[in-house]
């Protein structure tokens, strides 16, 4: 009966041990979620999307840029200067299609063209070029500007979404290394019970009170144990070089988790706080990344079809230009000039036609996934609501029977120590409880799998 009491005696202790002092420093969530957004190169390279959104505005804005045109051409042929003609012109676009336009012609030699024929002093033109049909409201570089100025939500919103596929991806890994520790702790908590109790088994059996086959058993119970952590190890050095993915420093300088670190030991209670999401509140989907990208798309596609519908205009372009002597500009003279007419019109429009038709499918193909999308997104929002209530409920159920589990332990332990007991139903007990606990830890993985889920449904960026 001594020898009984001191196994008991030596096995509550080891209970007791798993929930002394630790000494690893916790490596918070939050904590490193701040890396992950400030660091990781791939949330840098979402960054991007704003640069070539502000470039590709830049670009289109070129189309509007003065122009410095100068031709100058001169021909000689034995001795002879058949020709020297200048021609240069300082032109402005603006934004409806009309085109401001300054020059300065000169023109020498015995063998100018009568046509290219010019004063002296050269001749210098003040004009406008404008189209009456097409071009005047929408044109190409009109269409490219309002496009441009579009793109800019586009990328955002695009960057958004990127951004925070990364962010869920490395939340998943640091759950996943939470799990692992866990499973880790608690094996080497159990393993610790059966070694102590082999050796209890051991004194009893050398005592005469316990037959040889129960060091069997015991034994049996020690091998399953170290397997079971051996195992759990191995996940956990998986998840550790997971995790170290989306550990960066600066100047792009990658990390490697620490063995000193643990991760953060009350999630649940912190993890809503740290993604900023409220999965109860109201729906909102307007302002949702994915819903602002199709809208962008569909109001560039809507520009297109503007510019394809102004294509079934004629072309109608008129010019008009003022032409003086260098020394005369300043003097007026109406009869002085250079008009110009430029018309086009194709008879049956089949290209032009089929280009708007085209463009009217491709609005009503984004319209009819941005309806789809919200309905998905809908939906997702309200299951994944759902399954956060459903694994709060197991979450309590689970509590409860691990109490319970445990007081079924304890209880049989006290009829062990009076010899009302064997070691097949302690550990059949002891088994129970494990995978009570075991069942704990995958809750909370899924449960803050949720959490996750439902931050990446939502795209809630800050």
């Amino acid at each position: 009966m001594k020898s009984k009491l001191i196994y008991f005696i030596l096995f509550i202790c080891s209970n007791l041990s798993v929930f002394g002092q630790d000494t690893m420093t916790e490596f918070s969530f939050n904590e490193f979620l701040g890396y992950v957004k400030k660091y990781h190169p791939l949330v840098k390279q979402a960054d991007l999307k704003l640069n070539e959104a502000q470039a590709n505005l830049m670009l289109a804005r070129g189309a509007f840029d003065p122009k410095i045109e100068v031709e100058y051409n001169e021909k000689q042929f034995k001795t002879s200067e058949y020709y020297s003609i200048l021609n240069s012109s300082f032109k402005i676009p603006t934004w409806y299609g009309i085109e401001l336009k300054a020059g300065f012609d000169n023109a020498e030699g015995i063998y100018v063209n009568p046509e290219n024929t010019l004063p002296n002093s050269g001749l210098t033109s003040l004009g406008i070029a404008v189209p009456i049909g097409q071009g005047l409201f929408i044109n190409q570089r009109m269409a490219d500007i309002r496009k441009a100025k579009i793109a800019r939500n586009l990328n955002a919103a695009e960057r958004n979404l990127q951004a925070i596929e990364i962010i869920y991806e490395a939340a998943v890994s640091y759950m996943n290394w939470k799990r692992s520790f866990e499973e880790v702790k608690l094996y080497e908590n159990y393993i610790q019970n059966a070694l102590i109790r082999y050796k209890g088994i051991a004194t009893l059996i050398n005592e005469g009170d316990k037959p040889a086959i129960d060091s069997i058993e015991a034994g049996i119970v020690v091998k399953t144990r170290q397997l079971n952590l051996e195992d759990a190890k191995l996940k956990l050095t998986k998840a550790k070089l997971e995790l170290s993915n989306y550990l960066w420093l600066e100047n792009n300088i990658p990390l490697e988790l620490n063995d000193n670190l643990r991760p953060e030991d009350f999630l649940t209670n912190t993890i809503k706080e740290t993604l900023q999401i409220n999965e109860l509140a109201p729906i909102d989907l307007d302002n949702h990344p994915k819903i602002k990208a199709l809208d962008a798309k569909i109001a560039m596609l809507k520009v297109d079809r503007k510019l394809k519908a102004n294509a079934l205009l004629p072309k109608l372009d008129l010019s008009y230009n003022y032409l003086s002597e260098p020394s005369y500009i300043d003097n007026y003279r109406f009869e002085d000039y250079k008009i110009g007419l430029n018309f086009s019109f194709p008879l049956f429009l089949r290209k032009e036609r089929g280009s708007l038709k085209l463009a009217d499918l491709k609005i009503q193909d984004s319209e009819f996934n941005l309806q789809f999308e919200r309905k998905n997104l809908e939906n997702k929002i309200k299951s994944q609501q759902q399954e956060i209530v459903s694994l709060e409920k197991q979450q309590e159920y689970n509590d409860k029977l691990v109490k319970d589990f445990t007081k079924l332990l304890n209880a049989e332990d006290r009829l062990f120590e009076m010899g009302e007991s064997s070691l097949f139903i302690i550990n059949s007990r002891e088994n129970s409880l494990v995978s009570s606990q075991l069942n704990e830890i995958a809750l909370e993985n899924r449960y803050l799998n949720a959490l996750i889920s439902i931050y990446k449904t939502l795209a809630n960026p800050n």
